[in-house]
């Protein structure tokens, strides 16, 4: 499967997409959100916690590295890390997150390179801003089946 890209228009548009993104992930998924400072990371995280139903409030996790955020109505917690200050995937190791991966969804920031060995499946979300700050793209690349399908629902979604 091709990339799939999105346009979303702004901040609030980033958050209300990652609502619905959010709404369609269940437990085990994994995402690893790549793109500049700025790019809407942290934006996309606080939606896609808002479509889970878990509680916040959604923040960076930079210098913690790592929070889990449990679920407010039943469904799977959302473990939200920043690679950013990480070494490599052994330090992300390091983590013991794959004692969480089953029974979460897990978004890792910054984790191109290093997130792609906590599952076999998983959905690369890359952010880029445009020029004027405001509207960004959002790529999808998908590896698995089940990401390929979620990719596929997506781009249909406006």
């Amino acid at each position: 499967m091709t990339d799939t890209v999105i346009r979303l228009g702004d901040a609030d548009a980033t958050h209300g997409w990652g609502a619905h993104l959010g709404a369609l992930l269940q437990a085990g998924d994994v995402l690893v959100l790549t793109g500049g400072l700025g790019a809407g990371k942290t934006t996309l995280t606080q939606g896609i916690a808002e479509g889970l139903g878990v509680r916040g409030p959604i923040t960076s996790p930079t210098f913690v590295i790592a929070r889990i955020h449990p679920s407010l109505v039943g469904g799977p917690a959302l473990v939200h890390v920043d690679a950013y200050r990480l070494g490599g995937p052994d330090e992300l190791d390091d983590l013991d997150l794959d004692a969480d991966i089953a029974v979460s969804v897990t978004v890792v920031e910054w984790g191109a390179g290093m997130a792609e060995a906590l599952a076999t499946e998983h959905l690369e979300i890359v952010l880029q801003p445009d020029e004027t700050g405001d509207a960004r793209t959002v790529a999808l690349v998908p590896t698995g089946p089940r990401f390929e399908a979620l990719a596929r629902q997506l781009s249909r979604t406006p």
